[in-house]
């Protein structure tokens, strides 16, 4: 089994965060991880991107090879077809469906997402909702991991665990929140 994926968003909106509980769930569940990051200018809103490798064998690379990925998580639509050259045929695009508009010709949403509604297997999650219902607007990727959950080769409570232990030196209700964001991900798709 082996399960590459790729990750973008925008500086700040948690890709890396993402990144790493993915990581370390895949991890305690005795699977291998191979991780590779591109920060950009994410300090100013640019672009952020991650390469995640997980595998019950050993991984030769960091890099998911253009075409290879089998599934893209993105915080940000526009983003998500950034990277559409490194989706597999097969693989599985899951987007939040809210826009960082950070160029001023950005295109029409709309125009954005039905391109992504074009991908046999997509999922639009309206994130920036979930995480407000979840009772922190923050907890957006939260939400994204939930949502990618289906599309991961580790259990749903190994994810939930991680992000609780995540969060457990925090206050108890952003713990509770980042739970629940999760949960609400995973239900959206």
């Amino acid at each position: 089994m082996k399960k590459d994926i790729i990750l973008a968003g925008v500086g700040g909106q948690g890709v890396l965060s993402i990144a790493a509980i993915i990581a370390k769930a895949a991890v305690k569940e005795g699977l291998a991880v191979r991780q590779s990051e591109v920060h950009g200018m994410a300090q100013r809103g640019g672009a952020v991107l991650a390469h995640l490798r997980i595998s019950d064998g050993a991984i030769a690379s960091d890099m998911v090879p253009q075409g290879g990925a089998d599934l893209i998580i993105s915080m940000e639509p526009l983003e998500s077809l950034r990277y559409t050259a490194w989706l597999s045929p097969n693989g599985a695009l899951v987007t939040a469906a809210e826009p960082f508009v950070n160029i001023p010709n950005y295109p029409e949403l709309p125009s954005v997402l039905k391109a992504i509604e074009g991908f046999p297997l997509s999922r639009i999650v309206e994130a920036a909702a979930l995480a407000k219902e979840a009772g922190l607007a923050r907890a957006v990727n939260m939400v994204m991991v939930g949502a990618a959950s289906p599309f991961l080769p580790i259990k749903a409570e190994t994810l939930e665990n991680t992000i609780q232990k995540m969060f457990a030196g925090k206050d108890a209700a952003v713990g509770e929140a980042n739970r629940k964001a999760f949960q609400l991900g995973r239900k959206a798709v």
